[in-house]
């Protein structure tokens, strides 16, 4: 906590918030070069900055009212509320339209009921939501027909179901499954016009698929370091690991698909207009190819390393777990394989 109230003090939660909310105003670019550096460091904490920042933060600028932004966003960009985003269930994931959670009109209020899953700042402690967050649900029997909307840590009807801990990785990025039981959201906490969330559902998840990717070119950068480092320091047969050329094949490819990755990231930002959707097709394919990236990187870093490698001392063991929910989270391998094959489909000839 002390950490992300930090990074609020250096501008990083509000990045590409509009400073007349607080925020500073920067693009996707800068916006990847913050989740690089900061996955470099700790993954699992970049994750939580990730899910506040841009699941909460960036959608809300991108999607909200002047009310709503005017409410919530200055004391969100100086770090005094921690945001998360509602959108799996614990029977839905990449198959998103199938979501259960429904929302019904009454009066100046709308009733929330189901469960989110996977919800990362869910909890915050074992007892402690997080404080604000973008919840999507049904509004009609049309499955296209979802609505957004800002749902506070003590709405009534609203609680958490149970901290999930026993993760591969991430482990220092909290997680857990929300409780929707007749909550009570006011009418004005409807982000958009009723029925009209997809929008906003594939906006943000655009920007978020390139930070995730940013994520794993931070993974692969750190372990590239590492095992450069203990290729230099470890002598083996009398010379150094590095002077092998199994280490150095190791080392020499991990830093070609790093550099790959990156430029192809940083080309995929540097074109990314935020306010604006349909970038589907490099958003989608910088992840695929940098979640992977990062994780066979970190592999060989672990390979590199032999019996250190696997244990915590050298950190990239666990760079290796963390590494392995990108591929998952924000949209899996496959989800990304079929969206590139539907939009290349739909381009009479390549970008």
């Amino acid at each position: 906590m002390d950490l992300y109230r930090e990074s609020a003090q250096l501008g990083l939660v509000g990045c590409t918030i509009d400073p007349a909310y607080g925020g500073s105003g920067m693009d996707a670019a800068a916006y990847c070069a913050i989740h690089e550096e900061l996955s470099a460091a700790d993954p699992a904490f970049c994750l939580s900055y990730l899910a506040s920042s841009c699941l909460f933060g960036n959608n809300l600028s991108q999607n909200g009212s002047e009310e709503q932004k005017m409410k919530y966003l200055p004391d969100f960009c100086e770090g005094k509320t921690i945001g998360g985003m509602c959108m799996s269930e614990p029977a839905v994931g990449t198959d998103v339209l199938g979501m259960q959670t429904s929302a019904v009109r009454d009066g100046d209020n709308y009733i929330l009921n189901g469960q989110k899953m996977w919800i990362t700042n869910g909890a915050i402690n074992d007892t402690e939501t997080g404080d604000v967050f973008l919840v999507y649900a049904r509004v009609g029997d049309n499955a296209k027909e979802l609505s957004m909307f800002i749902v506070e840590k003590d709405f009534p009807g609203f609680s958490l179901g149970q901290r999930i801990k026993d993760k591969s990785g991430m482990r220092a990025s909290g997680t857990a499954e929300l409780v929707f039981e007749d909550c009570v959201v006011p009418a004005e906490n409807r982000v958009g016009p009723e029925g009209a969330a997809m929008v906003c559902m594939m906006r943000n998840l655009e920007i978020e698929r390139v930070v995730l990717a940013a994520m794993s070119c931070g993974i692969a950068r750190k372990s590239i370091e590492v095992m450069n480092q203990y290729g230099q320091d470890r002598k083996a047969f009398g010379k150094p690991l590095h002077s092998f050329g199994q280490i150095q094949r190791y080392i020499s490819d991990s830093y070609a698909q790093y550099m790959a990755g990156k430029t192809y990231l940083y080309h995929t930002a540097g074109q990314m207009e935020l306010d604006s959707s349909g970038q589907r097709l490099d958003t989608d394919g910088v992840k695929l190819f940098c979640t992977t990236m990062g994780k066979d990187v970190a592999d060989n870093a672990i390979q590199v390393l032999g019996g250190y490698g696997y244990c915590g001392e050298y950190h990239v063991e666990r760079l290796w777990r963390d590494a392995k929910l990108l591929e998952i989270g924000g949209g899996t391998l496959e989800s990304h394989q079929k969206n590139m094959v539907r939009e290349l489909l739909a381009h009479d000839k390549l970008p």
